[in-house]
């Protein structure tokens, strides 16, 4: 589902899909051909999220930031990913279960495997591989990079081309919530909100 935030309402653009059971919170943009599977949630209450074309945010993932997080184009986010950085670049993988944290950097060409830790303000070179917990960054070999590039611009049989069999069978969440009548709540008699210390 979409929910409007602070007068900041989700955009996303006519291609992308969203299952339901996805939660996209706030200021947040979408771009052409992404997916948004069950159970993710982009939630950017404390700064923009923003997301190029070809972006595919599997089941579980969470993406959030206290200040800002930008996604290139081309990008798998595998399922219970946790991102919470600054910047995710062009043809990169996320490796189901890995982790992202406060103000990292990951420049393109990437592969993050599987159940690994990126510390907070790490940056990840271009054509690097992080393995283990913390991460260990080291050159991704050419054979792993090529074959990243090439699934991800793979337009037939994709996510995207998944994604538009559900939406082809009516399962796709496109809705803004809004409140039922009388049912939002009221804030204590002074209650400003806070700015938030980095």
């Amino acid at each position: 589902m979409l929910f409007a935030l602070d007068g900041k309402t989700p955009r996303v653009a006519p291609s992308v899909w969203i299952a339901p059971g996805a939660c996209v919170i706030g200021d947040v943009e979408i771009g052409e051909r992404s997916t948004v599977w069950p159970g993710a949630v982009i939630r950017a209450d404390f700064a923009p999220i923003r997301i190029g074309e070809n972006v595919h945010v599997e089941d579980g993932v969470v993406l959030h930031s206290g200040g800002g997080l930008t996604l290139g184009n081309n990008i798998t986010i595998g399922h219970s990913v946790v991102v919470h950085c600054k910047s995710v670049g062009n043809f990169v993988l996320l490796g189901n279960n890995c982790t992202v944290l406060d103000d990292a950097v990951i420049e393109d060409e990437c592969i993050v495997a599987a159940n690994a830790l990126v510390s907070p303000r790490e940056v990840v070179p271009s054509g690097s591989i992080v393995m283990g917990v913390p991460g260990v960054i080291t050159p991704a070999r050419p054979d792993q990079l090529q074959r990243r590039r090439a699934s991800q611009g793979a337009t037939i049989g994709g996510y995207h081309d998944n994604a538009m069999r559900y939406r082809a069978a009516g399962i796709e969440e496109r809705q803004l919530w809004s409140p039922p009548p009388g049912a939002v709540g009221v804030l204590p008699a002074g209650w400003q909100p806070q700015p938030r210390v980095r």
